[in-house]
């Protein structure tokens, strides 16, 4: 059964409090200097107490007020069901573990596969970035939309890294952006990147291997905020990786042709 306005409404509220909440317990990490008893997961990928907590905190948190909703997170796993949350704890972590404030908390929410509630908490510089399907993009509590580029000489591309990827596919796609004229950078979280695209700040985000923690939440931000974006669909146990593209729609076309030069080439 599909939720009312008012069950979606009062599930939206929920998520804002609990990210404020879970920020405030990375920020009682950050930077503290204390044994944050680091591991890597792999290469370069890396989790601490603090991902663990406030993955503790969220869970049990829409555990106890909506046990009948799936919890899918990045520390956890989970399980998707009609309706879902996914969660990425803290994306970011190699950048908060070396005290770099590059880093969110991101909390959505799916109802049959589609995102319905996209929350981006960054804790450092205190913005809340949220929105609902056909209800807009807001950043604490102020509307957002994304840049008005129109020309992809002038566009500022984040080009998010991911070890899943071949390297040399990463590096072809930089020397393809720069050949354009794009300015491009990389901060080590999707989750802020996609918010700042929403924000207008930067004007695309583009990478070859994420999963739907790190993407649902900003994704929906984009979408809201009037950008285009590639789907992302929440299907089976949701522990699979896919390319994410969003841009302002003034760059869209070119930067897709930008994105897709490297599945042409490697067609037989």
């Amino acid at each position: 059964m599909p939720l009312s306005e008012i069950d979606l409404t009062r599930r939206f509220d929920f998520a804002v409090a609990l990210a404020r909440q879970a920020g405030a317990v990375a920020m009682h990490h950050f930077r503290k200097g204390g044994d944050l008893r680091t591991v890597e997961k792999g290469p370069q990928d890396l989790v601490t107490i603090a991902d663990h907590e406030v993955d503790c905190l969220i869970r049990h948190s829409i555990a106890e007020h909506y046990p009948d909703d799936g919890i899918l997170t990045e520390e956890s796993g989970g399980m998707i069901a009609a309706r879902t949350w996914v969660v990425d704890p803290i994306d970011g972590t190699g950048n908060f573990a070396r005290g770099i404030a590059s880093f969110a908390i991101s909390i959505a929410f799916s109802v049959g596969g589609t995102t319905e509630i996209g929350i981006v908490y960054d804790p450092v510089a205190d913005e809340m970035f949220t929105a609902r399907r056909g209800h807009g993009a807001f950043c604490n509590g102020a509307p957002m939309h994304v840049s008005a580029t129109q020309d992809i000489r002038r566009a500022a591309v984040e080009a998010g890294y991911s070890r899943k990827a071949p390297l040399a596919d990463y590096l072809a796609l930089l020397d393809r952006l720069l050949d354009a004229g794009c300015e491009f950078m990389q901060f080590g979280s999707a989750a802020r990147g996609l918010a700042q695209v929403a924000s207008g700040r930067i004007d695309a985000y583009v990478e070859a291997h994420l999963f739907a923690w790190d993407v649902l939440a900003g994704l929906l931000l984009v979408e809201e905020a009037g950008g285009r974006t590639t789907g992302f669909p929440l299907i089976g146990d949701g522990q699979y990786g896919l390319a994410v593209f969003a841009s302002t729609p003034g760059i869209e076309t070119p930067l897709r042709a930008i994105v897709d030069a490297q599945r042409k080439t490697r067609q037989p």
